[in-house]
């Protein structure tokens, strides 16, 4: 099967070699991302309400590159730096899916790029 890297200018580029997501077959595979604003990839800084918002936004830019959007994910693995801030990031991620909601992982880590306070990655399928 054929890998085809899917990037976008209204997502953050890439900050180490990686892509912003990748597609094999029906399946999108986006990497992680945090809440780097994609025109001068310095971070939003805020909550975790501020950065969810903003890390769902990239991921949402990248799916619409696509020709997708969170209807079409059905995976999403959540990384926090603090598990307290669980409910908080919650809400503002559900209004992200107000479809069928994906299957999800959620993780507390020690840290995360540039001082992230959280890192979502999805998997879609169209």
């Amino acid at each position: 099967m054929q890998k085809k890297p899917v990037n976008t200018t209204e997502a953050p580029a890439a900050i180490g070699p990686y892509s912003q997501a990748i597609r094999v077959g029906d399946f999108l595979y986006t990497s992680g991302q945090i809440s780097l604003d994609p025109k001068t990839m310095e971070m939003v800084t805020g909550e975790i309400e501020v950065e969810t918002e903003k890390v769902l936004r990239n991921i949402e830019a990248i799916l619409n590159a696509d020709g997708l959007n969170f209807s079409h994910v059905v995976k999403t693995t959540v990384y926090l730096t603090d598990l307290s801030e669980f409910a908080r990031m919650n809400q503002v991620y559900e209004k992200f899916f107000s479809d069928t909601k994906p299957a999800r992982a959620c993780v507390q880590v020690a840290a995360l790029p540039k001082g992230a306070k959280v890192e979502i990655d999805a998997v879609a399928h169209s």
